[in-house]
């Protein structure tokens, strides 16, 4: 099992929300993959500046830690919605503060379980979010841009053996549906 899985500039991603986890899994199940990881918890802090700025230019900037498997990572998204780069840090902490000490704050934290599979040069991630659901994401990651529209097709053709069609895809990122969901918790 590699990392490379998690390299490249580009990601192709779909979201689905799933009907049962339990039939995704045993779906899983029967099909040739690896397990990177099972039931992780993600603890995601997402940063801005006071006048959420990142937000406005559709930009992503997040400090994740993940128990137990102990990785962290700094993560920056957008502004495309295919842009995604991702490294490992030794020191979320530090990282935070160097990050607030830059005049960025956190502007949410949001925590999932999550397990990820890798089926081929695929990964799939199977999320649980309190209070909004099960998901599974299909996803590759890679430096070439012109291999994002063939890549979006075959991770279709994968997303239809787990049964799931158009009708579950999910467009809204997990971060927009925490922010959904705190901004239903304030009313």
């Amino acid at each position: 099992m590699s990392n490379d899985h998690f390299k490249g500039k580009f990601e192709v991603e779909l979201k689905y929300r799933l009907p049962s986890k339990v039939n995704f899994l045993d779906v899983l199940s029967q099909i040739p993959h690896e397990v990177m990881l099972v039931d992780n918890v993600e603890h995601d802090w997402y940063f801005d500046t006071p006048t959420r700025t990142l937000h406005a230019k559709n930009k992503s900037v997040c400090i994740r830690t993940m128990e137990p498997s102990g990785i962290k990572l700094w993560i920056v998204k957008g502004p495309e919605p295919d842009r995604c780069e991702a490294t490992n840090i030794s020191d979320a902490s530090n990282a935070m503060s160097m990050l607030k000490t830059l005049g960025y704050d956190v502007s949410l934290e949001a925590k999932k379980i999550r397990s990820i599979y890798f089926v081929g040069e695929f990964h799939i991630t199977v999320d649980s979010l309190e209070g909004i659901g099960d998901f599974a994401e299909f996803a590759i990651m890679t430096n070439d841009e012109s291999k994002l529209a063939a890549y979006k097709v075959e991770l279709e053709s994968l997303a239809q053996q787990f049964g799931l069609t158009d009708s579950a895809l999910q467009t809204k990122s997990y971060k927009q549906m925490f922010i959904e969901r705190n901004e239903k918790q304030i009313v």
